[in-house]
This record gives structure tokens, sequence and C-alpha cells, in this order.
């Protein structure tokens, strides 16, 4: 996986815009780019890093995603009882890592 999927996939689903919200708040952070469905960010990248992800999941969902694959973590400055990074071209199978951003997706767009 490499942003370029990622991003790819992330624009099929539904109603899905991109921005770089943080490029004129934080000088660290302005390659971030964003995954929004509605208002809401639901996916969120670096495109300089290109190594991870970070996406909103059920906290008894990250317990057990914790425990089994080591390319999921805490995500840096998200709750982590309710986002989780994952690391591209770690242990999780590409397949289940577009699960988790579509699954991502339905969260966020559901409380919409």
């Amino acid at each position: 996986m490499n942003i370029e999927d990622l991003r790819e996939y992330c624009l099929t689903l539904p109603e899905v815009t991109e921005k770089m919200p943080f490029e004129a708040f934080f000088h660290n952070h302005e390659s971030l780019l964003a995954f929004y469905a509605g208002k809401h960010i639901f996916c969120l990248a670096d495109i300089e890093a290109n190594d991870e992800c970070t996406v909103k999941c059920t906290p008894d969902r990250i317990i057990e995603l914790e425990e089994r694959y080591t390319a999921i973590g805490k995500p840096y400055n998200f709750s982590p009882g309710h986002w989780i990074s994952i690391k591209f071209n770690g242990d999780i199978p590409d397949d289940m890592l577009l699960n988790l951003v579509k699954g991502s997706y339905n969260l966020v767009k559901s409380k919409r």
C-alpha cells in the first residue's frame, strides 16, 4: 500500500472530499492529507512520509487489532480510544487495510 493507492480508494467512496487542512495552522503538519465524509475526517495520511494512515475505529476492534497486528499503533494527536494508525506494508494485508478505511468512513458517515 502507498499513499497513491490509499487516495485512489478513498476517492471512490461516495461524497468523499480531500483537503490539506493543517498546512495554514501547523508548520510541521502541512503535508497531512485528510479525507472527509461530509465535514468529518475519516482518514488521514502524511503524503511526505508515505508510510501510514490514521483511521477511526470502534474501541473493541482497536484492542483486537492491536493484539493481533504489529502494524496497528496509536494515532498521532487523535484519541487512541477511537483512532488507530496503520503502517503501510506491515503485517496487515492491503485488502484488510482498505476494509478498515471503509469501516472508518462508515463510522463517520453514520454520525452525520
